[in-house]
């Protein structure tokens, strides 16, 4: 009977019906505006969607998102670079100790562990990294730079008497690109291109071309890079006419497709040319730029309607 009447007494308080069950269980303290203190917005400069660059680097190296998270008492950051790594980072002012918190965690099984606090302009923290069989010490800073962020940071593996580069590094707000950008950019490029191969310029048709390249014309050839930078450096092909017209980009997010009606006219061995013939290019974004990955060509079209509004019988082609 001890035990029926514990029982009852401990469901009667839970559900607060006995008589001073509010006083045995207090309010819980109100969870609105814990963590609006100036402190916790100390690391606020780094919030934002990011492009991440080495310091002296021209393209980005990773992508980065950080954002308030749990009522704004914490930064949660997001990270991936181009070698597939992927790692995410939580910040949090420590109001007990008045210290920044950060614990680093990745896809690598790093884990790094930083404290410290906000002081002239920068914030600096100092901890350890651990986690992939490597034990080191670590010292990182972050500076706010004119709507950018520079982050440092240094390791030492002998208790601090040296410390080497880690990696340094400058977030920059993350471009917001259209469809009607992005087109623009790959139509721009495929008129390049088409200049570049009339005018055997190999650079830059080596610039363009991705090395797994292909061309597939109308009579079922394919071609490679090699093959059409090997063509271009011969000089065996001499271009009167090399251009574009109807061009259309349609963009499907890092992949585009150009589709145009190409008038080409010259010599090749000595021989003449002149034909016009549709043809799809394809394009992939990649970290340095768009890149044209495969071509696919018409057969010559019966009678040729060229970009000066003359027309004659096909002469060959691709």
């Amino acid at each position: 009977m001890r035990v029926r009447v514990f029982l009852s007494a401990t469901v009667l308080l839970a559900v607060g019906v006995m008589p001073g069950a509010r006083a045995l269980a207090p309010d819980p303290p109100a969870l609105a505006g814990r963590c609006d203190a100036p402190e916790y917005r100390q690391f606020d400069f780094w919030i934002g969607d990011w492009d991440v660059f080495e310091v002296d680097g021209t393209r980005p190296v990773a992508h980065v998102q950080v954002e308030r998270s749990l009522d704004g008492c914490v930064l949660h950051e997001l990270y991936e670079d181009d070698s597939g790594l992927r790692g995410e980072s939580l910040s949090m002012f420590d109001r007990t100790r008045h210290v920044w918190h950060q614990t680093w965690m990745t896809n690598g099984g790093q884990l790094v562990t930083v404290e410290g606090d906000w002081q002239e302009g920068v914030m600096s923290m100092r901890g350890r990294s651990s986690g992939n069989g490597e034990d080191s010490l670590v010292r990182a800073t972050w500076k706010p730079a004119g709507g950018s962020v520079r982050e440092t940071a240094s390791t030492s593996r002998d208790r601090g008497h040296t410390w080497n580069k880690w990696f340094d590094l400058v977030f920059r707000p993350r471009e917001t690109r259209t469809s009607e950008q992005d087109a623009r950019v790959v139509a721009a490029l495929d008129t390049q291109y088409q200049q570049a191969v009339k005018h055997n310029d190999v650079a830059t048709m080596a610039k363009i071309l991705a090395d797994d390249f292909v061309l597939v014309t109308g009579s079922g050839k394919t071609f490679t890079k090699h093959d059409l930078l090997e063509e271009a450096l011969s000089g065996l092909t001499v271009y009167e006419h090399q251009e574009d017209r109807e061009q259309v980009v349609r963009v499907w997010g890092d992949t585009a497709v150009v589709t145009a009606k190409l008038w080409e006219k010259g010599t090749r061995d000595g021989k003449p040319f002149d034909a016009t013939l549709w043809f799809s290019d394809t394009y992939v974004r990649t970290p340095d730029g768009w890149r044209y990955v495969f071509g696919q060509a018409s057969l010559p079209l019966p009678r040729n309607s060229h970009a000066d509004g003359t027309q004659t019988p096909s002469g060959g082609g691709a």
